[in-house]
């Protein structure tokens, strides 16, 4: 045993969610993120020796979602390595901002299992972290299962189905809808109606279509038809507006947070005027109210590197080390 680090990323809220079938014909609810590389969680854990109490000990002690994953990632390595369950200091730093739907619990938590096992020396596969978190969190993001497009059972942990490589190449221009306000993610209960299900199957299957021929403007259709449905579980009433901004600046669609406030325009990346669309989406989004938050790439998951504005989370004016 040593000390672990571990490191995980968040996303920007859901591509798709809903209600879809799983391999038994069950209707079960389930989502696909955009996967986005900053802001990341990292952890470290250090173990205490086979007398110390067998509890996690964790700073900043608001991260306790981080602390109940590592207890469960002890016991996890324990199994699996025959090895005796210890305690341990769990320092978890960085992250996204809670509840404005970028994955932040899970974020945290997979980042704590991640330097539980690289602590004890046991690799646990992602569908055991995925159980983890899940059992940490009440439900969880498939971050621990990388950058694939994932069709991701959330409240069971587990894959329903595996869409393809990657997501077409897009070009994203975040902001926050709802003044940014946290959303309390495990509150919301959406009312399943007659055919939700055969809407969602529609739209898993246009996604895969969409990324089996690297279709950012098939993609785009999917995004936005999802966030339009689910304005009965999460009402934005910026959704319009957002709308509007992404005909006008010639984007392929919009994506938002089905549990939290943040969304965005979507661009296929390999416009030839992508520069201008990305410019006309900032200034009109700032028109509108909706401060541009970030622009980043769905491929190379960090900030564009060719001449586009580009900002931090936090402030609404750009970061002059980011442009």
């Amino acid at each position: 045993m040593t000390l672990g680090t571990g490191q995980a990323t968040c996303h920007h809220g859901e591509v798709l969610q809903g209600i879809f079938l799983d391999g038994r014909g069950e209707p079960t609810r389930g989502l696909v993120t955009l996967p986005m590389a900053e802001p990341a969680t990292r952890a470290v854990f250090t173990p205490f020796s086979a007398r110390a109490p067998r509890r996690v000990v964790v700073d900043p002690p608001d991260r306790a979602k981080a602390a109940r994953a590592a207890e469960l990632a002890v016991t996890a390595c324990a199994r699996r390595g025959g090895l005796v369950p210890v305690g341990g200091h769990l320092s978890v730093r960085g992250g996204a901002v809670p509840g404005l739907g970028m994955g932040s619990s899970t974020s945290d938590v997979t980042a704590a299992v991640r330097a539980v096992s690289a602590g004890l020396g046991v690799e646990l596969p992602p569908h055991v972290v995925a159980e983890v978190a899940v059992a940490a969190e009440g439900a969880s993001d498939p971050i621990m299962f990388g950058e694939r497009p994932l069709l991701f059972a959330q409240r069971r942990g587990r894959v329903l189905e595996e869409l393809g490589a990657a997501l077409p190449e897009l070009a994203v221009v975040g902001c926050l809808t709802g003044s940014g306000h946290p959303v309390d993610t495990l509150a919301l209960r959406g009312t399943a109606r007659a055919g939700d299900i055969a809407v969602y199957e529609r739209l898993r299957a246009a996604l895969r279509t969409a990324i089996a021929e690297n279709d950012a403007a098939g993609l785009g259709r999917v995004c936005t038809e999802s966030a339009i449905l689910n304005q009965r579980v999460l009402p934005k009433d910026e959704l319009g507006t957002l709308r509007e901004a992404a005909r006008s600046c010639g984007a392929v669609g919009i994506q938002v947070a089905h549990s939290g406030n943040v969304a965005g325009l979507l661009f296929d990346a390999a416009e030839t005027d992508l520069r201008a669309r990305i410019d006309a989406a900032v200034d009109r989004l700032g028109w509108e109210g909706l401060t541009p938050t970030r622009v980043f790439s769905t491929v190379t998951r960090t900030t564009l590197n060719t001449g586009e504005r580009s900002w931090t989370t936090t402030f609404p004016m750009p970061s002059p080390d980011l442009i």
